[in-house]
C-alpha cells in the first residue's frame, strides 16, 4: 500500500529556527512529507493560491505581519486549509482565540515536543478533512429540508384539471411536481367511484354477483 505524501507550507522567518522544523519532519519515519518553506507571509500566500498544500506550519512574527493579523490574513485568503501556528509567543488568549476562529493547533517553539510535531500535522489534516465532510452533509441536508418545506405551503393548483404551478409560472401535473420535490413514488390506479363512472357496466356487474 503506497502512503500519500503530505504537502507541507512552512512559513517561517528564522533560519535556524525553519532548518531544524524541517530535518525532523523530513527525518519522521511514519509520515511522508514534502516541506516547502517560505520566510514571508506574502510569498507563503503565493505559494497556497497555487494550490496543493495540504497544511500550513505558521510563525506569527513574519517581516510582513505580526500576532493575531498574520493568521487573521491566512485564514481569510484560504478558510479551508489546516493551519498549526508555531510561534515563539506565548500568549494564552491569543491562542484560545486563534484556535476558536479556526487553527488546528497553536505550538510554542520553546515548549513544544518536535517529535510530537508529526502526528500534530496528521490529525490536524484528517480533522479538518473530517469537518469539511461534516459542513457538506449539513449544507445537503438544508437544500432536502428545503424542498420538503416548499410542499407544505401554499400551492397554487388549478381547480379543474389539478395541475400546480411551480415558483416559474410553469404548471405541471401533481404527480411529477410531488416526485421532483420529494421522494414519494407514484403507483395509478382506480377509487370505486371513478371506475363505476368510467365503467358502470363492469361496475354494475360486480354489484348483482
Amino acid at each position: 500500500m503506497t502512503t500519500k505524501t503530505s504537502k507541507v507550507l512552512l512559513i517561517e522567518d528564522d533560519p535556524a529556527d525553519a532548518q531544524l522544523i524541517m530535518e525532523i519532519l523530513r527525518e519522521e519515519p511514519e509520515n511522508a512529507m514534502e516541506i516547502l518553506h517560505m520566510s514571508n507571509l506574502a510569498r507563503g500566500l503565493e505559494t497556497l493560491e497555487r494550490g496543493g498544500i495540504d497544511v500550513v506550519l505558521l510563525d506569527l512574527t513574519l517581516p510582513d505581519s505580526s500576532g493575531h493579523n498574520t493568521f487573521a490574513m491566512l485564514a481569510k485568503h484560504v478558510p479551508t486549509m489546516p493551519v498549526i501556528v508555531l510561534t515563539g509567543m506565548d500568549d494564552k488568549e491569543m491562542a484560545i482565540r486563534i484556535v476558536q476562529e479556526g487553527a488546528q493547533d497553536y505550538l510554542v517553539k520553546s515548549l513544544v515536543d518536535y517529535t510530537m510535531l508529526a502526528r500534530s500535522i496528521r490529525y490536524s489534516i484528517e480533522r479538518k478533512r473530517t469537518l469539511l465532510e461534516k459542513d457538506l452533509l449539513i449544507g445537503q441536508l438544508r437544500e432536502t429540508l428545503a424542498d420538503v418545506k416548499t410542499l407544505s405551503g401554499l400551492l397554487p393548483i388549478c381547480a379543474s384539471c389539478k395541475h400546480i404551478r411551480d415558483d416559474k409560472g410553469y404548471w405541471h401535473q401533481v404527480e411529477s411536481y410531488i416526485q421532483q420535490h420529494s421522494s414519494a413514488v407514484f403507483t395509478h390506479g382506480l377509487c370505486p367511484k371513478c371506475s363505476q363512472k368510467i365503467y358502470p357496466k363492469a361496475a354494475a356487474g360486480n354489484d348483482k354477483g
